[in-house]
């Protein structure tokens, strides 16, 4: 079969089987009595394996090994093909997600592209004072894609530059609760942490709903952290956690100041003051979450919490009793 019909048959051009040729990866049995090239069905069969193998990545260095080394072994070479296929795809969805953010920015001029560029690369920087100066510069004109805000919360260890990026997160108006309310279900614990605390730090409804979902997040941290910021919203929802957490002792001042703002409705405090008198007489209530329970009492207002620091003044425990005198003193002296 001649070049010509070979190039129609196999699809590959005239010009690249002579530059196979060139390289010894293929050459025609034969010639014509005109000279011409004439290859036979075993030439084809070579040429189709060489296409199979290029459709796989390999150099046609890498083809000519594969196809006259008898004691190549394929395994190690299609091994090392995934992992650089892995590191390409790794570097291209890093690209992809980039442009994408360059574009979430909607920058007018190449200077905006160029100071978004900036401010990404600045958050991923080594460097903590260089990620916090991009978290406080990104909201301006040309601000940073919240998505690239919630990734650099969720990851970020040092203190100073997390506060930075919730602050950010914070003026990034609502698009960011979502993706932040799925750091929530993240398997990491501190990712987890990291996400309820900037949510805490989220105004508006909608971060507000995504921290009432969490109260009955598996991870203990999780809901205290929402009920201590649900609290100072004034949602109700968030008593119960919070009266466990001075049961527990676990950020109890915060949770008492919390149930303190809670109480200022009436009717509220009156339920507060029922829940925090139930986990008095409760058997399983050892003595110093009893003393912090009457100490949480205090400011709560309402004839419920007033009449349970009499009875408290007269509890067998002397330390509680001593505590609900001292607080009825001060409420009357109010």
């Amino acid at each position: 079969m001649l070049i010509g019909e070979v190039a129609r048959r196999s699809g590959v051009s005239a010009r690249m089987l002579r530059h196979y040729e060139s390289l010894g990866l293929v050459r025609p049995s034969g010639r014509t009595g005109s000279g011409y090239r004439e290859y036979s069905g075993d030439d084809i069969r070579r040429i189709f394996h060489i296409e199979s193998l290029r459709s796989l990545g390999l150099s046609l260095r890498e083809i000519g090994r594969a196809l006259d080394d008898p004691g190549f072994e394929p395994s190690s070479l299609v091994g090392d093909l995934i992992g650089q296929t892995r590191e390409r795809i790794a570097a291209e969805t890093e690209l992809l997600t980039r442009l994408r953010r360059i574009h979430a920015a909607d920058p007018g001029g190449w200077e905006d592209v160029l100071q978004v560029v900036a401010l990404l690369q600045a958050l991923e920087s080594k460097s903590a004072d260089a990620r916090q100066r991009a978290a406080l510069s990104s909201v301006g004109e040309v601000s940073v894609p919240v998505e690239a805000l919630v990734e650099a919360a969720l990851s970020e260890t040092e203190p100073n530059v997390a506060g930075a990026l919730r602050w950010a997160l914070a003026r990034s108006g609502d698009d960011g609760t979502a993706l932040l309310a799925e750091g929530l279900g993240s398997p990491v614990a501190a990712v987890r942490e990291r996400a309820v605390r900037s949510l805490a730090e989220m105004p508006g409804g909608e971060a507000a709903e995504r921290l009432r979902d969490a109260l009955a997040n598996t991870d203990v941290v999780v809901r205290r952290y929402a009920a201590l910021a649900l609290g100072t919203r004034g949602v109700a929802e968030a008593a119960p956690t919070l009266i466990d957490m001075i049961v527990e002792g676990r950020n109890d001042t915060d949770a008492a100041d919390a149930l303190s703002m809670l109480a200022s409705d009436t009717t509220t405090a009156d339920e507060i003051a029922s829940r925090l008198v139930d986990r008095l007489a409760h058997d399983a209530t050892e003595a110093p979450a009893r003393g912090r329970l009457t100490q949480a009492l205090a400011d709560v207002p309402g004839t419920r919490a007033s009449h349970a620091l009499v009875e408290l003044s007269q509890d067998g425990d002397r330390a509680v009793a001593l505590t609900a005198a001292y607080l009825l003193h001060l409420r009357d002296a109010r």
